[in-house]
């Protein structure tokens, strides 16, 4: 698969505690020579990486991260502020704890009203399936399906484990066509990037894609 095309479905991310100002400027400079499909970073710089930006890359960023047990009240604020911000996309985490409680209807309803406050703008949902059986990932797809967001995404990034080849097949075969797919956590050389992508993720999250393009044209 050619450099460019991963790059193009890649996130250049950078959600680390201790980012700056300095580090997040780089990251969107990267995004733009790279021409990935989005940065996603922080809420707090969201309205500075657009003003920089400009219209020539997307920004996404985080709600309800990365734990994901906040009220859905605060993250539809959250929600509101960021695309008041300049947001483009939107990568929120579920409640992990009401899916353990099999409340698939108040899952539903959170995804459907953080959806309303996107204003049109993209929504991806976190289910970090680290965390997750078999059978909640399932179940997952098929909530986020009807919810009307665009994507599912394994992870934050921030637990115990990323995205896994098994898992993003797994989800594969439980979404089908009805949503897209976005593989996230732990993605860390190209050829892993490019088996995601035929398994059927659409979107990778990753920090490390534009470091090993650089790479392989210092390489050549």
């Amino acid at each position: 698969m050619d450099i460019a095309c991963i790059l193009g479905s890649c996130d250049h991310t950078l959600l680390e505690q201790t980012s700056t100002w300095a580090q997040i400027k780089r990251v969107c400079d990267e995004g733009m020579a790279y021409r990935t499909a989005a940065v996603c970073i922080p809420p707090y710089f969201v309205s500075q990486a657009k003003e920089y930006v400009k219209n020539e890359l997307k920004i996404c960023t985080v709600i309800g991260f990365p734990n994901g047990y906040m009220t859905t009240a605060a993250k539809i604020f959250e929600t509101e502020d960021a695309v008041r911000n300049g947001a483009d996309e939107i990568d929120m985490v579920i409640n992990i704890g009401m899916l353990k409680e099999e409340q698939y209807e108040q899952i539903l309803q959170e995804i459907k009203q953080i959806k309303a406050a996107c204003q049109g703008k993209l929504l991806k949902v976190i289910i970090e399936t680290c965390l997750l059986t078999d059978d909640e990932i399932l179940k997952m797809c098929n909530v986020v399906a009807e919810s009307g967001a665009e994507y599912i995404k394994t992870s934050t990034g921030f637990s115990t484990e990323g995205a896994t080849f098994r898992v993003v097949e797994l989800m594969k075969s439980g979404m089908g066509s009805r949503a897209k797919i976005k593989a996230a956590g732990g993605i860390s050389t190209l050829e892993d990037a490019e088996q995601f992508m035929e398994l059927g993720a659409d979107r990778l999250g990753t920090s490390r894609a534009v470091k090993l393009a650089k790479s392989m044209v210092a390489e050549r």
